[in-house]
């Protein structure tokens, strides 16, 4: 190799390798193994994975590099100008199969009954590396399984000790929970503490690994890979949209894999897009149109049930009628909501469902920078958010962030768990926010990064007094030249309020204050997803209701007159827009169940119902075209809460796996251990002071309502603060604001 450079015209962070005789330039101190992947010459591997830290542990990737006495890995050698590289000689050939050959002395030949086969990298390379006749005679080794939680299956004697799943938990997730102990031939790989997994993004060890060590607990056993149909969908229970698979056969979805996108999720998924099938066939699921009879529910036909939905908002329409509608509903589902409110003569429409300030007329909208370049920052304020449980992915790329160089400060009322350094906290109650937010300290830390992000989470903005912590956020980023991030609060928030779901006359806060004659949800779970369910409880109990849902539970039952069962998203053809302002089409991969039909279907037969006009489409591409010119509202604005008052201030997070009706039902997912309970979390000085201790039941009243929840004692919380999580029946009834403990 010569000191001159082969090829002068290259950039000069690059160098010219040849690789099987082709010529190619390659950057710097990049591997032999990403310059061939980037030359589309393929290098067999296990260890490696281009998204975890290098390993070399595998020696798969072994090639005869020239000058070089002994084979070199691929994965750890770097490219030098003028280097020869050969990855199918004699030497690197049978380098390959040497190796090929170890792995496999221990490897159990349970290819026909293991759930990975067909889609198992080593299965895959043994075939074109591997002896038809193992020269080994010696007993195979067997390595006890461990229970790591709902999610994961064990496998352990089948694991070739790659590493790869030791290197996400350690270097993506964070958590450090799986971890190579022993030595030699009795190294073996589990968790140090023998717990389940607690990351909120453990089922990508399932990815990465590349046998049947570590599969999907709720897939095994279900399908083998080629009987599965792959659809193109997007996540739908926050607002990322992460880009995924949805896999099933005969119609049914079994199981959720990664799609890569670079510019959302990566090659990741987070465990409550990956799991939350299971929710789509529980027994409450709406299959078919039900019509309240006499106080006793029937199953009626589509034109019955049709002709009842009809009379009601016939009978009520106008300033009578409201339509309230869930953050994660499509675009074409929404924008035909929003015309029928217009037909039918109503400015009362909303899907803000999880907020409780409107005075300030805030909607949903895309981050002021891409969710890729957020990785890029050097300085990041997060803002009344627990964005771990939040944007699982989100806070992933903020830990990338971390670990390149990046300043990261909390403003929060409990110090939640996050895997990566904190260079800055202020832990304060949620009326505090806004005074910590704006401290000379913490404003001059952002002005003096190159590239500030504020981002600004559910705490905030579901708060009763939203719109100050909103404001204080906008003068930060002002202040300091942050971009300023708002998460928003709904898988579609983004979408909806492009296509005017938005309300003309009165908001959610308005229309449980001043209760309609008649209300249509859609895609509501009454007793769990409003913010304030007591004030939805009473005002859709004294009205008709409409429920267009997609499960026939209890607290839909309890207010609805009829219900319409609609598809999930899995089961329709949709568009969701995400936190960067991308529109996302998802495909059909579930069957409908029963009688259900897909949103749009059903809209349009009761627009024609009605006899509406702009419901004449008979298509998706009809419903695009018809809510393409749906007019921009001017949103109506009610008058902030008062933020005065005794107690305890509430400090809300919506639990991570009870955040809409589908992850509420996925059982593996409500067995997981991030899946906490319904609780109430004090400070040891408040339990002190209120005469509770750890573990105790306490009665919690609030303005709202009363509760009976058991105690936690966390020093996290901030003095007079109480941490609860919503998605929970036990903790609806107290709303937000401020709370007192009435008895132990």
């Amino acid at each position: 190799m010569s000191a001159q450079p082969v090829n002068p015209n290259l950039p000069p962070d690059h160098v010219t390798v040849f690789i099987d005789g082709v010529e190619m330039a390659a950057p710097k101190g990049s591997m032999i193994i990403q310059a061939a992947d980037k030359a589309g010459i393929p290098i067999p591997r296990f260890c490696y994975h281009e998204k975890l830290p290098i390993a070399a542990n595998c020696r798969m990737c072994l090639v005869d590099v020239e000058k070089m006495p002994k084979p070199a890995p691929a994965c750890a050698t770097p490219v030098m100008d003028g280097m020869k590289i050969q990855t199918r000689s004699e030497k690197a050939l049978k380098s390959q199969r040497n190796v090929m050959e170890f792995l496999l002395i221990n490897h159990p030949l349970d290819c026909p009954i293991c759930d990975q086969g067909g889609e198992c990298e080593l299965q895959d390379l043994s075939l074109g590396y591997g002896r038809s006749v193992s020269r080994f005679q010696e007993r195979k080794r067997v390595v006890p399984d461990e229970d790591i939680g709902p999610l994961v299956a064990t496998e352990m004697t089948r694991c070739i000790q790659c590493t790869r799943c030791v290197r996400f938990t350690a270097d993506v997730a964070g958590t450090y929970e799986l971890g190579g102990m022993y030595r030699g031939e009795n190294l073996q790989i589990g968790t140090y503490d023998g717990k389940p997994l607690t990351t909120e993004i453990s089922g990508n060890v399932i990815d990465v690994c590349p046998v049947g060590a570590l599969t999907n607990k709720v897939f095994q056993f279900r399908a083998r890979p080629w009987e599965l149909i792959a659809r193109e969908s997007v996540g739908y229970h926050d607002a990322m949209g992460s880009s995924l698979f949805v896999h099933s056969r005969r119609g049914q979805v079994l199981r959720t894999v990664p799609r890569e996108n670079e510019a959302v999720n990566e090659c990741w998924l987070s465990d409550r897009d990956r799991y939350s099938h299971q929710g789509l066939y529980s027994d409450d699921r709406a299959v078919k149109p039900l019509q309240k009879v006499n106080g006793e529910w029937r199953e009626v036909s589509w034109s019955e049930g049709l002709a009842a939905a009809a009379e009601i908002l016939r009978g009520n329409a106008g300033d009578e009628l409201g339509v309230l509608v869930h953050p994660a509903t499509s675009n074409e589902e929404g924008g035909l909501l929003a015309k029928l409110a217009a037909g039918l003569g109503s400015g009362n429409v909303d899907h803000r469902i999880n907020n409780r300030d409107f005075s300030d007329g805030a909607v949903a909208e895309p981050f002021a920078l891409p969710m890729a370049d957020i990785e890029k920052a050097d300085v990041i304020v997060l803002f009344g958010t627990n964005i771990r449980h939040e944007l699982p992915l989100l806070h992933q790329r903020i830990r990338k962030a971390q670990r390149k160089g990046a300043r990261v400060h909390v403003v929060n009322p409990v110090d939640f768990d996050f895997a990566f350094g904190i260079a800055g906290k202020h832990i304060v109650p949620p009326s505090q926010l806004a005074g910590a937010l704006n401290e000379a300290a913490l404003r001059e830390a952002a002005k003096a990064g190159n590239h500030a992000v504020l981002i600004v989470g559910g705490i905030a903005e579901n708060h009763p007094q939203a719109s100050a912590l909103r404001q204080a956020a906008g003068e930060f980023a002002a202040a300091t030249g942050a971009s300023l991030c708002r998460i928003p609060q709904g898988a579609n928030a983004v979408g909806l309020a492009r296509h005017g779901v938005l309300p003309s006359r009165r908001d959610v806060a308005g229309m449980f204050a001043e209760p309609r004659k008649a209300y249509v949800i859609y895609g509501i779970e009454p007793g769990l997803d409003f913010a304030d369910t007591p004030a939805a409880a009473r005002a859709l109990s004294s009205a008709k209701v409409v429920a267009f849902s997609h499960f026939a539970c209890k607290s839909t039952r309890d207010v609805a007159d009829v219900i319409l069962p609609i598809g999930a998203l899995p089961e329709i053809e949709a568009t969701l827009t995400n936190l960067d302002g991308t529109d996302q089409r998802t495909q059909a991969a579930g069957k409908l169940p029963g009688e259900a039909r897909e949103g749009w279907r059903v809209l349009r037969a009761l627009g024609g119902e009605l006899q509406l006009p702009s419901f004449e489409f008979t298509d998706l591409a009809g419903v695009r075209a018809a809510i393409a010119g749906n007019a921009p509202v001017t949103i109506a604005r009610s008058a902030a809460s008062a933020a005065a008052g005794e107690g305890l201030e509430l400090a809300v997070t919506a639990g991570i796996y009870r955040t809409d009706g589908t992850v509420r039902r996925a059982e593996a997912l409500q067995a997981h251990p991030l899946n906490t309970g319904a609780r109430i979390v004090l400070n040891p000085a408040d339990a002190q002071s209120s005469g509770v201790a750890e573990g105790a039941m306490a009665k919690i009243g609030s303005a709202n309502g009363t509760a009976t929840l058991p105690v936690v004692v966390d020093a996290r919380v901030a003095k007079g603060s109480a941490w609860i999580e919503s998605g929970y029946g036990a903790t609806a009834p107290l709303g937000a604001g401020r709370v007192t403990v009435v008895s132990a």
